[in-house]
């Protein structure tokens, strides 16, 4: 299915020559330790910060929706 095209240039390696998994895990594991120590602080407080807000706004959505007993006094 290879067409001549003129100025176009192909290479390619070959499969028997490729180290598909070379280094991912002498290499590949420690740089991601490294890789989310950095991260960490830039993505966790805001997960943090949203999480408080939610849990604070559904305490105060539950704290709103109560019935007011004083109100109920009176009913027979």
């Amino acid at each position: 299915m290879a067409t001549n095209v003129r100025g176009l240039v192909m290479y390619s390696l070959s499969p028997y020559e490729q180290k598909a998994f070379a280094g991912a895990i002498s290499k590949g594991v420690p740089n991601m330790f490294r890789r989310f120590r950095g991260q960490v602080f830039r993505v966790v407080p805001p997960f943090i910060g949203g999480y408080l807000i939610y849990q604070w706004a559904q305490e105060e959505h539950h704290r709103l929706m109560r019935k007011n007993p004083e109100e109920f006094v009176n009913d027979e």
